[in-house]
């Protein structure tokens, strides 16, 4: 029985906060809460918002401690972007922990719809933060040709096309559709997540976003399936 959305998000901010150090400042431990700090700003004010002087006020140090640490800005984001980087594959992971199936083809469907739900629910749980990943990754992330697909990579584009592979592995995605499916899925679930994190759907019911997201899991599902296949999900 799939769980509340309640109780989803609430595994999600444990995903979430389980990469980030709660421990305050003291000698020896700069770094760390320098970027404690920083990930704050960054939840509260988005990647804007992160600046080296505030961080520095907000531990309680001299901004030339801070230099001693981070070269300049950019170096700072980057350390608060793997933490978001970490945070939305852990929530990714939190869904994919949620399908139990059977049937593989059936399973691989789910897979890729899990690894969708995951992303929106970080991107709606931390739109500071999910807005600064893209900031400190404004490319895609280079793929080793000769390494093997791997769902749990920690790295969500990779667990994407890995996804797409295992459907093509079943059966259900033909060969010659595979190439670029990334793009497709990733700008869909992106859009709905930007648009239900900070933009003019961020105040909708969370049971009305949930039906709203499966539809567009089922229709990229769709897109790619059979035309005969069976819904992923249950009709209402």
């Amino acid at each position: 029985m799939p769980r509340s959305v309640t109780t989803v998000n609430i595994a999600v901010a444990d995903a979430i906060l389980g990469q980030v150090s709660t421990t305050t400042y003291h000698h020896g431990n700069l770094r760390a809460s320098l970027v404690d700090a920083a990930v704050e700003l960054a939840r509260e004010q988005g990647p804007d918002g992160v600046a080296l002087r505030e961080v520095a006020r907000r531990v309680g140090v001299s901004h030339n401690a801070a230099y001693r640490h981070f070269a300049d800005r950019e170096a700072l984001v980057a350390e608060v972007g793997e933490v978001g980087l970490a945070g939305l594959v852990g929530a990714m992971q939190v869904r994919l922990a949620e399908v139990h199936d059977d049937d593989p083809v059936r399973a691989a469907r789910l897979r890729l719809a899990a690894l969708g739900r995951g992303y929106v629910d970080f991107g709606v749980a931390e739109p500071g933060l999910f807005r600064l990943v893209f900031t400190a990754y404004p490319e895609l992330p280079e793929s080793d040709p000769a390494a093997s697909p791997d769902i749990a990579a920690p790295d969500p584009f990779a667990m994407l096309g890995a996804a797409l592979d295992e459907l093509v592995v079943v059966g259900y995605l033909p060969p010659e559709r595979r190439p670029g499916a990334e793009v497709m899925c990733w700008s869909s679930v992106h859009g709905f997540a930007v648009l239900h994190a900070e933009g003019p759907l961020r105040g909708s019911d969370p049971d009305q976003r949930e039906a709203a997201l499966d539809h567009v899991l089922a229709t990229i599902d769709r897109s790619y399936g059979a035309p005969d296949a069976s819904p992923l999900f249950p009709t209402p």
